[in-house]
């Protein structure tokens, strides 16, 4: 079973406490929100990212506030998730498929997850659903944050087996959220 949480309690302290790598692999959930039904908190995040990495507090709330916000939307919109919640794994399919591959740890999850965006960014790009200047803008942001921006290595077929293996894959097909 599973139930709403009555609260959320975010002690933006305990942030400090985490290695920088952690930190950035966080910021790719954060910047996913922006991209998948907030464009104003996206252009926020361009405008204030030099700021969040340096954990600017007031900006650390803001982007944890709207995050939740944004989550709690999409989840509230679809909570047994039948549509809209799917916006939820932009880039997870990839994302997931890179820590199987690499084994789990070598890529932090919220790595994969960054280049699993940047991933379905580009195939949204070569299907024309997103613009050269609109896939730069959302390469550069995740670029700032110090994620990877390169795949590893690994074959078409590899990934295919691994992403066939998603818990999100219906009826046989592999479902994307693309831009």
């Amino acid at each position: 079973a599973f139930y709403q949480p009555q609260c959320v309690i975010a002690d933006i302290e305990s942030l400090k406490t985490l290695p920088q790598r952690e930190f950035s692999a966080g910021m790719a959930e954060v910047i996913k929100y922006g991209l998948i039904r907030d464009y104003d908190f996206f252009e926020w995040l361009e405008k204030n990212i030099d700021g969040l990495m340096q954990q600017d507090a007031s900006l650390l709330i803001e982007a944890i506030e709207r995050s939740c916000q944004n989550k709690a939307y999409v989840v509230e919109m679809d909570e047994h998730e039948s549509g809209v919640r799917a916006t939820l794994n932009l880039g997870h399919t990839f994302g997931h498929a890179i820590e199987n591959a690499m084994g789990y740890g070598a890529w932090l999850h919220g790595e994969a997850v960054a280049m699993g965006i940047i991933m379905a960014a580009h195939l949204s790009r070569l299907m024309q659903w997103l613009t050269d200047d609109e896939y730069h803008r959302i390469f550069n942001l995740l670029q700032k944050v110090n994620l990877p921006i390169g795949p590893p290595i690994i074959s078409l077929e590899r990934y295919l087996v691994l992403m066939s293996m998603e818990k999100k894959v219906v009826n046989g097909k592999i479902r994307l959220v693309l831009q």
